[in-house]
C-alpha cells in the first residue's frame, strides 16, 4: 500500500520527516517496504537559476541567433547564444548551467555556435517542463533575485510516497486517516507535540426535493447502507490538486466524480460507490441477493454469472453492481452524468469474502469489506464525498440522506484489569499510561476503577475483543523495544515421547541429503484435474476448497507424487534435468464411507517422497550411472535398514499400474495389512501430462505407518561375533512366476538360525534356458555365535535349503 507524506500531513500535524514518518510507523506494526521520494518535475531542474541578461546583440553570422551575456549569481558572467526573438538586455530568466540535465534527458554542454562559444542556454517553459508555450524564453519579474534556484522561485514539490504493509487484522491502517490516527497516539504517548485533524463534514446540509429511495432486503448481507443523492454535477477532468493526490499513490485520474470516490476511500478506508441516478430504472436503489444464476456485465466488460449468496446493488429490472466488490457497466458514472447517487456501507465481510474469491476478483473496495470496515465510517464518507463533489464539480444535495441501519453495530466494551495486563506486558507501566495510551488510540472509558476499567474498543478495530487483544494495542504503541529482558525466564519442561518424531523426520531428512537428495517444500493445494484419470486417487475422494483462490488451486493433494512431478518439469525447462531431491508433507482425503459433512469423513497423514530422474554430469573420477528403479529401490531399503526394517520381512506386492509402468508395494503383514512404502517407474502417459519425456522414479513412504515401526522397534546391543561367516552360492532354475522374495523367505525358514543372509547376485534368460523360466543365482551367509561351523554342517544346511526350495517353488540345481 502507498501512503503519500505531504497528504498524511494534512491530517497529522508534526514535526516529522518522512524517515522519522517509516520509523514510527514500523515500531507500531505498520511494516514500511519503502520510500521514495518523486519531484514534480523529475531532476527537479538542479542547475538552473534566475539569471540576468547583461548585453544582448545579434550574431554577426545568423539572422534570428543572437549573442548575450549573463549573470547567473556566481560572480562572473558568462556568454549564451540565444535564439528567442524575446531575449532582450535587462531581462531576469532561468538560466541552465553547463552540466545541467533538463526534462527529456537533454544535458547542457558547452558547445560553438556559428563560431561563437555558448556557455549555457537560457529556458523557455517547455524546456523547463513548466508548461507547452515555445515562443521565447521565460521571462521572469524583476523581483526575482539572481542565483535564486528554479526549484526554490518556481516553488516545486516533493512528494515522499511511503509504501507499507498491513496485517490481515490491521484494515484500520488502510488509508491516510487511519495511520494519522496511529501515528498520533504513538506522538502523544511520548508527549511529542502533535495535532489530530480529521475532515469536517459539519457543512454538509440536506437538501430539497426527494432523494433517490433505498430498499435493504438482506439486513444480515448489508447491516447498514447509507444513501445520498446530489443533482446538478458536471462531470470533467478533476481540478490538479485531487488528480496529485491520487497520482502520487499510484492511481490513475478518470473524472472528478469518480475521483473522489477514490479519495476518501484512500483518506477515510471507506469504500464508497457512486452511480449514475437516472440509469437507477424504478427510481429506487434495492440491496439484495442475487437470483441464482442472474447475469452482470461488470465494469471490466466481463459477462458474470451470480450466485444466490453474492449481495448486489440493484433497481427494478436487475443488478447494477456487485456489493462491495465491482461495479456494474452500464449504472456507472459517464461524461453526461448530471446526478449522482453515493453509496455508503457497511456490507458482511464473510459474504464479500466468498462473492471475491469465486468470482476471482480483487478490488481495493473487497479488499477492506472482506477485511471488515468500520460500519460508523459509511455515513462520515458519505457526506465527505457529497461535499468534496459540490466543491470539483458543483451540484447541490436532493433531499434527505437515505440509510438503512436497523440494529446499530457498537463498541465492543473489555474488561480490563491494570495487574493481570502488566503481568502480559512484562514490565510495570502504570495504570496512567495505559489510560493515557487507550485515550490516544480513541478507546472510551465506561467506567474507571481502582487498578483497572471498562473500555468500549473503536469500531475500526474489529480484532479487539478481549484484555490481551488490548494489551496487544499498548504494547505497540508504547514500544516492545522499551520492554527491557528479565534477568531470568521461568519455563515448564515436558518430557516428551521417545523417540520423539520430529528428530525422527530430521534424521530421515539428514540421511537424504548425505545421499545428495534436495529437499522441496511444495503447496498442499492443487487442481482437481490431476486426479480425474487417475484410479488409485479418485477426484471423487479430494478434499475441496470452499473459496479456492484459483481453479489450479481448488483441492488438498491426495499424493506427493504430482507436486514432484511438477517440480521434475519445472527443473527440465529450466535445463535442469537430472534430479533427485525429497519431500515430507501432508496428504489428505477424503473417506469412501464419508459424506464430507463433518471432520471424521476426512483424513489426513503425512508421507515421505523420494524422486530420481536423468544422468548426473560426468566426473572424471566415476563413470555416470543413469537413475533407474534399483538405484531407487536402494536408498528405500538404505532409509528402512537405518531404522532396523529389513525389507525381507514385508509383504511385495505390484504396484498400481496408473501411477506405475512397473514397481513395488512394501505392506506390513497382518490382519490388517498397511502399506509402507509404494515404489516404481512413473507411467510415461502421466508424466507426459507435465510435459516430461524422461523416465522419472518416484517412492512414496508412508510416515505413520514407518513411524510405528521404528517406535515398536526395541534396541538392543550384542557382542560382534567371534567366529567367521561361512558363503555358499546356489544356481537355481525357477518358473517365471516365482519371485526372489519368496525364495528369501523360504530359505531364511529352512536354516533357522544359522543362515543370517540370503542375497541374489544374478538372474538370467536366455541360452539353455527353457521356455516360462529364469534363473536365479543367490548367495547365503552363514554363521554360528557360538562356533565355527564345520563344512558338515554347512552342507547339512544347505542341503535342507535345497530340498525346501524344491518341494516348495519347483527349483533344480543347475
Amino acid at each position: 500500500m502507498k501512503l503519500s507524506y505531504h497528504w498524511l500531513k494534512e491530517y497529522l500535524h508534526a514535526d516529522l520527516t518522512p524517515q522519522e514518518v517509516a520509523e514510527a510507523m514500523t515500531s507500531i506494526g505498520i511494516e514500511v517496504d519503502s520510500i521514495e521520494t518523486e519531484e514534480e518535475i523529475p531532476g527537479g531542474l538542479a542547475g538552473v537559476v534566475v539569471a540576468r541578461v547583461l548585453t544582448c546583440v545579434d550574431h554577426p553570422d545568423s539572422d534570428h541567433l543572437h549573442i548575450t551575456t549573463v549573470d547567473d549569481g556566481s560572480g562572473e558572467s558568462v556568454t549564451v547564444v540565444c535564439g528567442a526573438p524575446n531575449v532582450a538586455a535587462g531581462q531576469k530568466v532561468l538560466f541552465a548551467r553547463i552540466g545541467t540535465v533538463l526534462p527529456g534527458d537533454f544535458k547542457i554542454k558547452k558547445s560553438k555556435i556559428r563560431g561563437v562559444e555558448s556557455f549555457g542556454m537560457i529556458c523557455a517553459e517547455d524546456e523547463l517542463g513548466i508548461g507547452t508555450s515555445h515562443d521565447g524564453i521565460m521571462v521572469l519579474p524583476e523581483e526575482a533575485v539572481v542565483g535564486t534556484s528554479a526549484k526554490d522561485y518556481l516553488q516545486l514539490k516533493e512528494e515522499t510516497v511511503i509504501e507499507y504493509e498491513i496485517t490481515a487484522n490491521r484494515i484500520d491502517a488502510a488509508s491516510h486517516i487511519g495511520v494519522a490516527r496511529d501515528l498520533y497516539a504513538y506522538l502523544k504517548s511520548r508527549d511529542i507535540p502533535c495535532e489530530l485533524c480529521l475532515p469536517s463534514v459539519e457543512a454538509f446540509r440536506e437538501g430539497a426535493g426527494k432523494s433517490m429511495p433505498i430498499e435493504v432486503r438482506d439486513h444480515e448481507g448489508a447491516p447498514r447502507y447509507v444513501g445520498i443523492s446530489v443533482k446538478g454535477v458536471q462531470v470533467g477532468p478533476s481540478p490538479e490538486w485531487l488528480q496529485k493526490r491520487l497520482l502520487s499513490i499510484g492511481l490513475r485520474p478518470i473524472d472528478n466524480v469518480v475521483d473522489v470516490s477514490n479519495f476518501v476511500l484512500f483518506e477515510t478506508g471507506q469504500p464508497l460507490h457512486t452511480f449514475d441516478a437516472a440509469k437507477v430504472r424504478g427510481g429506487k436503489v434495492i440491496v439484495r441477493r442475487a437470483a441464482e444464476g442472474e447475469v452482470l456485465r461488470t465494469l471490466d466488460g466481463v459477462e458474470r454469472k451470480l450466485a444466490s449468496c453474492d449481495m448486489v446493488i440493484a433497481d427494478a429490472e436487475g443488478p447494477m453492481c456487485i456489493a462491495g466488490v465491482f461495479g456494474g457497466e452500464d449504472s456507472g458514472v459517464s461524461a453526461t452524468t448530471t446526478e449522482v447517487f453515493i453509496e455508503g456501507a457497511y456490507f458482511d465481510p464473510v459474504s464479500i469474502r466468498r462473492t471475491a474469491k469465486r468470482e476471482q476478483l480483487s478490488t481495493d473496495a473487497s479488499f477492506r469489506f472482506e477485511r471488515g470496515a468500520d460500519p460508523e465510517a459509511a455515513l462520515y464518507a458519505a457526506k465527505r464525498a457529497a461535499l468534496l463533489i459540490q466543491q470539483v464539480a458543483g451540484g447541490e444535495i436532493v433531499g434527505a440522506v437515505r440509510e438503512s441501519y436497523p440494529v446499530p453495530m457498537e463498541r465492543k466494551q473489555i474488561e480490563l484489569d491494570y495487574g493481570r495486563m502488566e503481568r502480559f506486558i512484562g514490565k510495570r507501566i502504570g495504570g496512567e499510561t495505559i489510560e493515557k495510551i487507550l485515550a490516544a488510540l480513541n478507546y472510551r472509558f465506561v467506567e474507571k476503577r481502582p487498578g483497572g476499567a471498562l473500555v468500549a474498543a473503536p469500531t475500526y478495530m474489529v480484532d479487539v475483543t478481549r484484555e490481551c487483544d488490548v494489551v496487544e494495542e499498548i504494547l505497540r504503541i508504547y514500544g516492545y523495544n522499551n520492554i527491557e529482558l528479565p534477568e531470568s525466564l521461568r519455563m515448564s519442561v515436558t518430557p516428551s515421547k521417545t523417540p520423539e518424531p520430529e528428530a525422527i523426520r530430521n534424521s530421515i531428512s539428514n540421511l537424504l541429503a548425505a545421499n545428495g537428495f534436495v529437499e522441496t517444500m511444495n503447496n498442499s493445494l492443487t487442481k482437481e484435474e490431476y486426479y480425474t484419470l487417475l484410479e488409485t486417487f479418485p477426484a471423487e475422494r479430494c478434499v475441496h476448497i470452499v473459496n479456492p483462490l484459483s481453479q489450479d488451486l481448488n483441492v488438498m493433494r491426495q499424493t506427493l507424487l504430482l507436486n514432484g512431478l511438477e517440480v521434475v518439469s519445472y527443473n527440465i525447462n529450466r535445463q535442469l534435468s537430472s534430479l533427485r531431491f525429497f519431500e515430507y508433507g501432508s496428504v489428505y482425503q477424503r473417506l469412501p464411507q464419508g459424506d464430507g459433512t463433518t471432520l471424521a469423513d476426512y483424513e489426513e497423514h503425512q508421507c515421505f517422497s523420494l524422486f530420481l530422474t536423468g544422468t548426473p554430469d560426468k566426473v572424471w573420477r566415476s563413470p555416470s550411472q543413469r537413475s533407474d528403479f534399483f538405484q531407487l529401490k536402494g536408498y528405500v531399503d538404505l532409509l528402512l535398514r537405518r531404522y532396523r526394517i529389513d525389507p525381507g520381512t514385508l509383504l511385495l506386492s505390484a504396484a498400481p499400474a496408473d501411477l506405475f509402468s512397473e514397481g513395488l508395494v512394501y505392506t506390513l503383514p497382518g490382519k490388517e495389512p498397511q502399506v509402507l512404502v509404494t515404489l516404481g517407474t512413473l507411467q510415461p502417459k502421466l508424466c507426459r501430462r507435465f510435459s516430461i519425456k524422461q523416465p522419472v522414479f518416484a517412492a512414496e513412504i508412508s510416515w505413520p505407518v514407518l513411524f510405528s515401526l521404528i517406535k515398536r522397534d526395541k534396541f538392543s546391543f550384542k557382542e560382534l561375533p567371534k567366529f567367521p561367516e561361512v558363503r555358499r552360492d546356489l544356481a537355481l532354475l525357477v518358473d517365471e512366476s516365482v519371485s526372489y522374495a519368496e525364495l528369501e523367505r523360504s530359505a531364511l525358514k529352512a536354516g533357522k538360525k544359522l543362515i543370517k543372509r540370503v542375497g541374489l547376485f544374478d538372474v538370467y534368460r536366455g541360452d539353455k534356458i527353457p521356455a516360462g523360466k529364469k534363473q536365479y543365482a543367490l548367495n547365503f551367509v552363514l554363521q554360528d555365535p557360538e562356533r565355527t561351523l564345520t563344512d558338515g554342517e554347512v552342507e547339512a544346511v544347505m542341503g535342507k535349503v535345497l530340498s525346501s526350495l524344491q518341494a516348495q517353488f519347483g527349483a533344480t540345481l543347475r
